[in-house]
């Protein structure tokens, strides 16, 4: 697979991402500008953490605007792989891509450590390789990262099971329901506030977030002999 790692200015986890997929896992990734016009050739699209345009405004906001976006949707809508982490699923979420928002911690300060997941739905292509209800650890580094959506769409996340990842133990910023991520009804873009990309070897404390990536690939694609 082809990876399009989105890069905004502020972006400070699109190496961690590159490094995931090219490095790790051996497959082909490209950084591609906030504002470039075209993803022709791409076949998945990540967008990082970070802090996009400062986070000015409210945390993905001025992003949505950025000419690269409009691609992202099309790609979204032809059904392709898009998915966000931390800044990432603030920005999917202010485009509109998933639904709900991202608010301020209810500590009201910034959340830098590791923390315990429960895969809820192992039955998406980004999480198939994972067992239904399987307790990971993945870092989390975030001011913003309090999930919140009225009680229509959380009964329609619910229904539709596109609440992926719940907090296990600790919810770190006060989501509701303990929800970390979410996918569309369409099953193709997923954001969460943990960062994968961070725990992708047991050098750096776990390497629960390589599942992730191999969920992506085995279903979209096919993973290289050196992956």
């Amino acid at each position: 697979m082809k990876f399009a790692v989105i890069v905004f200015p502020g972006s400070n986890c699109d190496m961690d991402l590159l490094w995931a997929v090219k490095d790790i896992l051996g497959e082909e990734a490209e950084y591609v500008r906030h504002d470039a016009d075209s993803l022709v050739g791409f076949d998945g699209v990540l967008i990082p953490g970070g802090f996009s345009y400062g986070d000015y405004l409210r945390c993905g906001a001025i992003a949505r605007f950025s000419k690269v976006i409009q691609e992202v949707i099309r790609f979204a809508d032809e059904g392709k792989p898009v998915f966000g982490t931390c800044n990432g699923f603030q920005i999917l979420t202010e485009v509109g891509l998933l639904p709900g928002a991202l608010l301020r911690n209810d500590s009201l300060h910034f959340v830098c450590k590791t923390v315990r997941l429960n895969v809820s739905n192992n039955q998406t292509k980004f999480t198939s390789e994972y067992q239904k209800n399987e307790i990971i650890q993945l870092p989390v580094a975030h001011g913003e990262g309090k999930y919140y959506c009225d009680e229509v769409t959380l009964k329609q996340l619910k229904a539709n099971q596109q609440i992926v990842f719940t907090y296990a133990d600790e919810n770190p910023n006060g989501s509701l329901e303990n929800i970390a991520g979410i996918i569309n009804e369409k099953g193709n873009v997923l954001g969460m506030m943990p960062h994968p990309e961070r725990a992708v070897e047991s050098l750096l404390g776990s390497n629960d977030g390589l599942i992730f990536f191999k969920s992506i690939i085995k279903n979209y694609g096919k993973v290289r002999a050196n992956g």
